[in-house]
């Protein structure tokens, strides 16, 4: 689907989500081979108790079927008798391709002040303006240090000039050895938790296998394993199978268990969202958005890690944008080995692989608690492995978590891949995070 026909469903999506009819739909849309019967079950039980569910998933689906799912959407909605609707996405659609500037939203202009509405006058108090609030000019004296309250600094808190010799090490047992509850997740479970592997690497549909992956898989094994998790691994899952997997993990019991960790190893490419940008293939070549495998975990799928750090790790491409990287004067010497030949993550068989949506900015990002989403790149680019040594992503976050888990807190050590990772090859790669933990998470080494 072009940029044109993305941008005429997300205008119109607020209308469709309200009164699209879906129950009538199915039928047509898989007449027209517009979806397959698999995707069309994973729409319906995503949505299973309500309609505008099914119809926002539905159109979300859509922007990934092809340059013609737009027209053949109108003709299924004709069909069903949504008249209405199909003539509102027609109308948006000639409009966007006679104008592609009027399906855009409207750019807000800047308000350009001119020097002397910046000027601040000092107000006279014994001659207030009526109707308006008269602004407060702090003097030196009311800034001064008297007037500062260290009290307010919880003594719990370690700060920088309290890091000792110890350094990091010295924060965790602060934090963590205390077990203060307030400060970091208590991780004391044996084992602590579930982390499933899903690796692709064999497609049946238009996608390169994914040489290396197999390397990338037997190091979080290990890495996870060294963590005190319960590692299970699954190899070639179609996109149905993946959503199986995920849905089945969540449903289990996890009450005596502290953390769920689940790494996903596939080709990738951008994806309309609401919270969670990009999707992942199944080896059928369907995507699964990563906002609709993080929500399997919420408090509604999974009460039973309620409160409890949820870990998702993602290798694949976020798109097939290629960063050249700038020149800086600092940068460091390029890590790349002589004989490497990186491959990207990327899905080659788009039918307009420039045009993938961008990150939705029109929707507000909500705030579900105790998520963590690591990306291996930034949404819209690609992300790089190597046949020998698997991908840059997964190769430096075993290294920094075998050297530094014991001392620093996640947020730390992904700060370190990421700086490693960013110094890599001669396209570039930066990893990147949606981080929505309330508290520090120090892993059980």
């Amino acid at each position: 689907m072009d940029v044109a026909d993305r941008q005429v469903l997300r205008r119109c999506r607020v209308r469709l989500v309200s009164e699209l009819q879906v129950a009538p739909l199915w039928d047509a849309l898989l007449s027209r081979e517009l979806f397959t019967p698999g995707m069309i079950e994973d729409i319906q039980q995503a949505g299973s108790k309500s309609r505008g569910d099914q119809a926002r998933q539905l159109v979300t689906d859509l922007e990934t079927r092809g340059s013609q799912a737009l027209p053949l959407f109108i003709s299924c909605l004709e069909d069903t008798g949504q008249n209405s609707l199909a003539s509102l996405l027609r109308t948006s659609s000639q409009a966007a391709k006679r104008d592609p500037e009027a399906i855009r939203p409207l750019d807000l202009m800047p308000v350009v002040l001119k020097p002397e509405e910046l000027s601040v006058v000092k107000p006279d108090p014994l001659k207030p303006t009526p109707g308006k609030l008269t602004a407060a000019v702090l003097g030196p004296e009311e800034l001064g240090p008297t007037k500062l309250r260290p009290e307010v600094l919880r003594p719990e808190v370690p700060r920088p000039e309290d890091i000792g010799a110890g350094g990091f090490s010295d924060v965790r047992a602060q934090i963590g050895s205390r077990g203060n509850a307030d400060l970091a997740y208590i991780l004391n479970a044996e084992p602590c938790g579930h982390c499933l592997i899903i690796n692709n690497v064999d497609f049946s549909f238009g996608l390169s296998t994914r040489f290396g992956s197999d390397i990338d898989c037997e190091k979080l094994q290990r890495r996870f394993r060294s963590l005190h998790f319960l590692v299970e691994v699954k190899h070639n899952l179609t996109s149905k199978q993946m959503v199986h997997a995920l849905v089945e993990l969540a449903r289990r019991d996890h009450g005596a268990l502290d953390c769920c960790v689940v790494i996903i190893l596939s080709h990738g490419c951008e994806a309309s969202h609401r919270q969670f940008p990009g999707a992942v293939y199944g080896t059928d070549g369907y995507p699964v958005s990563i906002e609709r495998i993080v929500n399997i975990f919420n408090g509604t799928g999974c009460p039973s890690l309620g409160g409890k750090p949820k870990l998702f790790f993602i290798q694949a491409c976020g798109g097939d944008q290629k960063d050249h990287g700038f020149e800086v004067a600092s940068a460091s010497p390029e890590d790349r080995a002589p004989d490497s030949n990186p491959e990207p993550d990327a899905a080659p068989f788009q039918d307009d692989p420039g045009s993938y949506d961008l990150p939705d900015a029109v929707s507000s990002l909500p705030t579900p608690s105790d998520i963590f989403v690591s990306y291996s790149t930034f949404p819209g680019f690609v992300s790089w492995r190597e046949r020998k040594s698997g991908s840059w992503y997964i190769e430096t976050l075993d290294s920094v978590f075998e050297q530094w888990a014991r001392s620093e807190d996640l947020q730390s050590l992904l700060l370190r891949v990421a700086n490693a990772v960013s110094e890599k090859g001669i396209y570039k790669q930066i990893p990147g995070c949606f981080n929505f933990l309330r508290k520090k998470l120090f892993f059980k080494t």
